[in-house]
């Protein structure tokens, strides 16, 4: 497998496989961070988790009401705020380099579609 940079309005996300130590990449057009494999596994597995509750929580809100919602591992955490159908993204990293990322509510919808491509072989 090749590496492999995905982007779009607001977001990047990319996979080398070949690269020794930061194999993934996660960022916007004016930022981004270098992950360690287990780093970019844990991000999108969170992020799709929380996609996921937001999705289950769209019944349960009124139209007008805003929720937040936060998942963690050993090494990041992540928050969604916004409405189950337009939500913001963030993302600290929690290893020794530690760093902070957002993504704005319509970014976000092309994350996700990118994170669910990323290692499709």
């Amino acid at each position: 497998m090749q590496q492999i940079i995905k982007s779009g309005t607001g977001w990047r996300i990319g996979w080398n496989p070949q690269a020794v130590e930061y194999k993934g990449l996660v960022g916007t057009e004016n930022w981004s961070i270098e992950l360690t494999e287990i780093e970019l596994n844990d991000f999108c597995r969170l992020v799709t988790q929380l996609a996921d509750t937001m999705k289950l929580l769209a019944t349960e809100l009124m139209d007008e009401e805003k929720i937040t919602c936060e998942a963690e591992s050993n090494l990041l955490w992540i928050e969604v705020e916004g409405y189950p159908h337009a939500y913001s993204l963030r993302l600290i990293l929690n290893t020794g380099r530690c760093a902070e990322g957002w993504w704005n509510a319509e970014a976000v919808p092309g994350l996700l579609e990118a994170i669910a491509m990323l290692k499709v072989f």
